[in-house]
This record gives structure tokens, sequence and C-alpha cells, in this order.
């Protein structure tokens, strides 16, 4: 049974949260590159009317459309021909839902797609497809506002604060395009060289403070407002992206956050998205091993793999040291996939993988159309943190040259150790990971 990716929601967002998002972000181990994995990204939260058929099918295109943008890393994706009718039919690519209630009674739906599904839909228009592996940029922005210039960093505030605005308009923007966006730390709030090197568009100071912090790209932005309306203007370093200076305006704070987000994410996908003629019948996805130490562990892993309902075929990608990559080609939804693996103790998962996959339920329409709401305080609990909830950032353990690979895939690279250790039986005995994978 397929587990749905986690719900996003595109709400009002808590400064708890942003700190929590920002520090996350800080905490990363500082790598050349991170290959940040983005979860969520088949997931939309979209208001309805009501939870009739017709609004519910109105909710499906809405979140869906949302989804293509995301994947495809590009607004232009809805008005290629074709999409219409795919968004008419939203609903086949639907692997779970759920209609929420808040407080004031407005209705909410969230749902997942499947991923599989989604890519291929946006194959047969001829729309590229960009992997959940995503580059993190680390966005150092100067804003200059009457004549004054200050530093938007990380935790630089509260939300009513100049620095808190920008830094949740950027969050919010960034969630909504599936891009891994950070900002340097308020240590370097008070710089005034780095204000000035930012402002000039000097990468060299900048890229030594950048040295703690977790990035990819770095992006030296500088804003300002003329007659209320405000510019930015940027440069890129990393990721073989061309270093000459963009700019966008808008008329709020909000919008150009949205409107740099949106060019960043349109420029990266042109770099990484997979072309649609490559987007094959089966899809395939690199699971990386470690700890396996002989041809004996090869052989055991490789076999355990196949074993599995979903895989159709496995094959050694590359061999670095005591870690194997396999390329898995498998039937349905990579969350079959993962859920199937999380039954056999041999694979452990690393970072950023889940250490428990549960199939969660599916709450399928109902024969006239409509889906139940409970109206309990539990689920306007619930409609409550569905609010604050976020697509997710997990840091993968890669390496620089593996990371690149991982920027061009289109399916998240999954972390295991191998473990063909013994394990404790539940009648005291000992048996074997291989013996207990057998008996289940």
């Amino acid at each position: 049974m397929p587990v749905p990716d986690q719900i996003s929601a595109i709400k009002p967002l808590p400064a708890s949260w942003l700190a929590v998002f920002f520090v996350f972000m800080l905490v990363m181990v500082p790598v050349p590159a991170s290959a940040v994995t983005v979860s969520g990204l088949y997931s939309a939260e979209v208001p309805v009317a009501g939870s009739g058929q017709n609004d519910l099918a109105q909710g499906y295109a809405d979140g869906l459309a949302r989804v293509f943008v995301r994947i495809s890393g590009t607004r232009k994706v809805l008005k290629l021909q074709g999409v219409e009718a795919l968004l008419a039919n939203a609903e086949s690519l639907l692997l779970s839902y759920q209609v929420l209630r808040d407080a004031n009674g407005n209705s909410r739906l969230s749902m997942a797609f499947g991923a599989v599904g989604v890519n291929r839909a946006l194959a047969s228009v001829e729309a590229p497809v960009w992997g959940a592996n995503r580059p993190l940029t680390l966005a150092w922005v100067a804003v200059e506002d009457r004549g004054v210039r200050h530093l938007i960093t990380s935790d630089g505030g509260s939300q009513a604060s100049e620095s808190g605005i920008w830094s949740t308009a950027f969050a919010r923007a960034a969630q909504e395009r599936g891009l891994p966006v950070t900002l340097p730390p308020e240590q370097f709030s008070g710089s005034r060289e780095l204000l000035s090197d930012i402002w000039g568009q000097f990468t060299g100071r900048v890229r030594k403070a950048s040295e703690g912090v977790d990035h990819d790209v770095l992006a030296l932005v500088r804003v300002s407002r003329t007659e209320g309306q405000w510019r930015a203007g940027w440069v890129f370093e990393g990721a073989k992206l061309d270093n000459s200076e963009e700019s966008v305006s808008a008329n709020s704070r909000e919008a150009l956050a949205e409107a740099v987000v949106n060019r960043w994410a349109e420029l990266y996908a042109d770099r990484y998205a997979v072309a649609a003629g490559e987007i094959g019948d089966l899809p395939q996805v690199d699971i990386v091993l470690q700890g396996v130490k002989s041809i004996s562990d090869y052989g055991k892993a490789s076999q355990a793999l196949e074993s599995l309902t979903p895989v159709v075929n496995v094959g050694a990608s590359r061999v670095k040291g005591e870690q194997l990559t396999l390329r898995v080609a498998f039937s349905g939804e990579l969350d079959q996939l993962k859920y199937y693996m999380a039954l056999d103790s041999r694979f452990v998962p690393v970072e950023g993988e889940s250490q428990t996959v549960q199939p969660a339920p599916s709450k399928p329409p109902a024969a006239d159309g409509t889906a139940e709401i409970a109206e309990t305080a539990e689920t306007a609990e619930a409609a409550d943190a569905s609010e604050q909830s976020m697509l997710t950032y997990q840091p993968s353990p890669l390496d620089k040259e593996e990371a690149q690979q991982a920027f061009e895939s289109i399916y998240q690279v999954l972390n295991y150790r191998w473990q063909p250790s013994p394990v404790i039986a539940n009648d005291g005995g000992e048996s074997s990971a291989s013996e207990q994978s057998a008996e289940e």
C-alpha cells in the first residue's frame, strides 16, 4: 500500500517553525555539496468550497497544478497542450486525501499524488521532470531601505521585524517551489564589510564567511526600493550556473521574494531537470548500501532486493570502498518499494531516511463523491497542525561527485546500511537476519 508524501500547506508561518527551519539548515555538517532531498514535493493543500464531488474535483486539479509547477520547475508547464486534460483527471493520480475544516468553518483539501504517476503525466506532455535531490542555496540578502542597509539572517528577530518579514517571505516562496534556501546566521548581521561586498557582489569575503554553513550554491542578493517598487539583483556562485547578474522587480516584499525564488527554480530546473524523453517505462532509483564488505554481501543484498514484490531488476551502479550503489527498477510508487524494504531488517536506514515506514491509510471518495469531515476538537487541532506543516529538507550522506549525480536523478537517493547480523528471536533464541527475512 503506498505511503503518501508529507502533506504540505501554504499557510501563515509561525515564528517558531521558521526558527526550526533555518536552524536545521545551519547545523548540517559543512561539506562541499549537500544533496538536499526535498520531501513533500508531490503533496499540496488548497482551499475548497466544501466536500461535494465538484468541490473535490476542483481541489484535485488545483493541487495537481501546484505539484506540476514544483516538479517541472516552471509555471510555463500549465500552458502546455494536454495539461488541461491531465488536471481534469487529477483524481487518477491521487494517492490519498483528507478534507479538513478550521475553527472558522473553512474547508481545505490536503492531498498526496503519486510521484511515478505525476512524472509520467509530465512526460506525456513533453514537460521536464526535476527530481527530489536539489541544490541548497545559501542566500546572502542585503536590503537597502530609506538609506539604511541590513543583512537578512535566519534568526534575525520576530516575524514583525524587517528581517523577520523578509525571512518569512523567502521561506514561504521556497516552500511553494520546493527549493531549499537558507540564510546566514545572526552573527554576520553587524558586518559592514560583508554588507558592502554583497552590495558590490564581490564573492571573496562572502565565500570565506560561508565556509561554516552548508550549501551548494551562494547567492549574493541586493534589494532596494524606489518609490514603492522593490528590486532584487543577484549573482550566483556554484552549480555551474551563470554568474552574471539577473534582477526582478515587484510591488511588495512578499511578491519580490516569490519572484526571486521562482526565477531561481527555473534556472535550477534548466540545469538539472530530466527531459521527457528520458522518462522510461519503469522508474529507477539509486540505493546506496553501506557496509557491503564482500562479494557475498553484494550477492545477498542484491538477492534480497530482487525478492521484493515491487522490484523488477537490480544492477550495480558504483562501488566505493564498503559502499555499494545499486540501481533498482521497480513498479508502482517509490513509497511501496520503501515499505517493502522496511520489512527486511537487513536494510537499516541511515541519515535522510525514515527509521520506520508504515503504510498510511488512504481515504477514497465515497460512492456519492463526498468525503467525511469530522467536526471534533481533534480534527480542529489536526487542521491547525496542518497549517504549520511544510516541505521538509533532509541532507543526504553523499560526497561531492555523488551529490552532483543525485541532482540529475529523478527520485531521491535511498541510503541504507547492510546489516546481516543475527537478531534476537521472540522465543529468546537467535536467528539470522536472512532467516528472519525468509520467514517473513
